[in-house]
């Protein structure tokens, strides 16, 4: 029988890409969007991959957003992949409340969420995978993202915390901080403030999000079975 994946965020950008590698890796995958019907579809229609909204910040609809999937799917989850984020940048002088709740709700209160929906379950079966998709800026700090960097430090540390208490249930709980990604959102950055990025990356071009997502394969694999509570910056050299 298929392990079940599911990844949150997962139909556009590096959750896209992780959940078609799943996929092609042959776990029965489905994945989370809240507010892009069109990508949603567009990207099932591609991948035959079905896609089920709801708001990752909300933990009823997480509930019974992930009932829907274990349904959909026929068992538990085996394998969460945490990868739904949004950001709202500001300076901190300038950033407004609801800007501060909206990010830390929305990639932070999500994993929480998220985890305490499936982690019960795994405990159960004594098998579980893990991986919380963090970022550069959450080790390192950003100009701009208090809020972003908050949230994204705050998954280290959660997922640390959680790898502790779930080790002995043979549930490992990893998180990848990736750097500069090429994705559809870095299409939108103009070429010269892309030019200047690269010159700080020492590999000289940014990742890919098939070195993301096979970053992520390899530790929701039985290879990985001695990782956890780990955190894994795929980044090109861009050391803090």
């Amino acid at each position: 029988m298929k392990k079940i994946a599911l990844v949150s965020g997962g139909t556009r950008g590096i959750g896209a890409g992780i959940a078609k590698a799943l996929n092609n890796a042959g776990y029965a995958v489905a994945v989370n969007y809240n507010s892009n019907a069109a990508a949603a579809q567009s990207f099932s229609k591609e991948t035959g991959i079905p896609a089920f909204s709801w708001d990752v910040a909300d933990f009823d609809a997480c509930e019974a957003g992930v009932m829907t999937v274990c349904s959909a799917l026929g068992g538990d989850i085996d394998v969460l992949i945490n990868n739904a984020g949004v950001i709202r940048d500001a300076m901190l002088h300038k950033m407004d409340p609801a800007s501060w709740r909206f990010v830390l709700e929305t990639n932070l209160t999500s994993v929480f969420n998220m985890c305490r929906i499936v982690v019960p379950k795994m405990r159960e079966k004594q098998y579980g995978r893990i991986v919380n998709i963090s970022s550069i800026n959450g080790l390192r700090g950003q100009v701009g993202q208090t809020n972003y960097t908050a949230a994204k430090a705050g998954i280290v540390g959660f997922t640390k915390a959680l790898a502790l208490e779930s080790a002995a249930k043979g549930i490992t709980i990893n998180a990848i901080a990736p750097g500069y990604i090429s994705t559809d959102m870095t299409e939108t950055i103009k070429s010269d403030i892309l030019e200047q990025i690269v010159d700080t990356i020492p590999v000289g071009r940014f990742g890919r999000v098939d070195e993301v997502a096979n970053a992520v394969l390899f530790l929701v694999g039985d290879t990985a079975a001695f990782i956890t509570g780990m955190v894994l910056s795929i980044n090109g050299g861009q050391y803090m």
